[in-house]
């Protein structure tokens, strides 16, 4: 067999950022680490690349390992390749995230590694560099929402103004006045006003819309109408 003599073999770790949105909260997606050193801490998803599979399969299998999850689609953030990122042996870690609808795949989440859904606010302290990885996929996630057509994809089908304003404030650390919220997303003319209401919330209801498809395929990014300092976005 042919090989680079005298090089240094290096680990390929996959970690796999996942948040989450139900509905009111974004979420993160946690567990606790089974490996010595930092045992018990709450980590990101994260495994070891096999010999015969590529980074794309690699993480789709750490996840459904580590929580269960199937089907979810991740998207590869960046390659972290500190030297002393990993206290243990030099590994460069390949970053993974996604964004899901909670609601869609409760069922499939096991315990068997602790995983748990954590406010996006309220986090707790991660091993190694794994803030850092969750702070750039934040980042990415704001840009994702604002120039790509995805955020309709964490929605259940019918969804109420002040959960979409929710998810909208969770992505970009904001809070947005009620009625000026209302009436920019009201101009993009992307909703379909429904005759039922969700009355969970308060006695009155919040009535439910249903986004136009159509108009959304065409006009998505009228979404930017609704976010602060889209300018700064990158």
């Amino acid at each position: 067999m042919v090989m680079y003599h005298k090089q240094t073999r290096i680990l390929v770790a996959l970690d796999c950022i996942i948040f989450g949105f139900d509905g009111s909260d974004l979420k993160l997606l946690l567990v606790q680490r089974g490996l010595e050193y930092e045992k018990g801490k709450w980590s990101l998803m994260g495994g070891f690349v096999q010999k015969n599979e590529d980074f794309d399969k690699g993480s789709s299998r750490i996840l459904k390992e580590l929580t269960g999850l199937e089907g979810v689609y991740m998207e590869q953030l960046f390659a972290f390749g500190d030297v002393n990122r990993d206290p243990i042996e030099r590994t460069v870690s390949v970053a993974y995230f996604a964004l899901i609808d909670i609601h869609q795949y409760e069922n499939q989440l096991n315990t068997v590694y602790h995983a748990e859904w954590f406010p996006i606010k309220n986090t707790p302290k991660l091993i190694f560099d794994h803030q850092k990885m969750v702070d750039m996929a934040k980042e990415k996630l704001k840009y994702k929402a604002a120039f790509h057509p995805i955020l309709f994809e964490l929605l259940p089908e019918k969804f109420t103004l002040p959960q979409l304003q929710s998810l909208f404030e969770g992505i970009f650390d904001s809070q947005f006045d009620k009625r000026n919220f209302s009436r920019k997303l009201q101009s993009t003319k992307l909703l379909i006003k429904q005759k039922d209401k969700d009355k969970e919330g308060s006695k009155k209801g919040a009535y439910y819309y249903k986004i136009d498809k159509r108009r959304y395929a065409a006009n998505f990014h009228a979404i930017l109408n609704l976010i602060p300092n889209p300018g700064n976005l990158k």
